[in-house]
């Protein structure tokens, strides 16, 4: 194949001298990587050690801007962090984790199969980066459809571009990463279309910070803000469970 073929064909120069010049001017064309020139991140755990995780800036986002969802019946996941933080008229709280030890716990179960969780109980679910450690992820969504009462609200974030959590792959598997378009057929298979909205976060920037570890001051606000659907870092959707 020619260097030629190879040019997009916006950019194709018209004669031979034309082509030795883009040619030269791509060889000139250097990137400074600096602190990037490594092969291993600057902090290894999602950047917790310089503050706020990329992430985690997308998660709150999310959630908050759905608390109008968070009341009644809660269910959330490891800890009522978000629940109590962004709820209103809030009536109970139930945290949900997939084994025992955790003391703030009150409900023990795998989402993938939790028949002793009643149907119809919660007003919303509030499950934040959960689904990619459950492998039957499509039976879990199942499952936070049928716990939800009629008209009750699931707010759900999963990651895109992440690094693996060594320590929860050894656990229980990190098995999927999700992309907006994945999650949200997942959900609206259940919930049906009408009734899922999602969004997702990031941009090439946002996804490669977060990989290296890098945290939420270490960029400007408009840098983490702008969207580019091709870097998914996180995925939201909100799911309502038809009256």
């Amino acid at each position: 194949m020619t260097a030629g073929r190879l040019i997009p064909a916006r950019l194709k120069p018209t004669g031979r001298r034309a082509l030795r010049a883009w040619q030269g001017h791509r060889r000139r064309r250097r990137v400074f990587f600096g602190s990037f020139g490594r092969t291993k991140p600057i902090d290894p755990y999602y950047g917790y050690s310089r503050g706020v995780p990329v992430d985690r800036v997308y998660i709150d986002r999310f959630v908050s801007d759905h608390a109008d969802a968070i009341s009644g019946h809660v269910l959330e996941v490891s800890s009522p962090t978000y629940t109590q933080r962004w709820g209103s008229n809030v009536e109970r709280i139930d945290v949900l984790m997939v084994e025992e030890g955790n003391p703030v716990a009150t409900v023990v179960a795998d989402l993938a199969a939790a028949p002793h969780i009643a149907s119809d109980t919660f007003d919303c679910a509030v499950i934040t980066q959960t689904l990619q450690f459950i492998y039957d992820y499509e039976a879990a969504i199942a499952t936070l459809y049928r716990v939800l009462k009629p008209g009750g609200t699931l707010l759900l974030t999963v990651p895109g571009i992440t690094r693996i959590s060594l320590d929860e792959d050894a656990q229980w598997g990190q098995w999927f990463h999700f992309t907006q378009r994945s999650l949200h057929r997942a959900v609206a298979d259940v919930f049906g279309e009408d009734n899922v909205q999602s969004q997702g976060f990031g941009n090439v920037l946002t996804a490669a910070s977060f990989l290296w570890g890098l945290a939420e001051h270490d960029l400007r606000p408009a840098q983490i803000a702008k969207r580019d659907p091709a870097y998914d870092v996180v995925v939201g959707v909100r799911a309502t469970k038809k009256l």
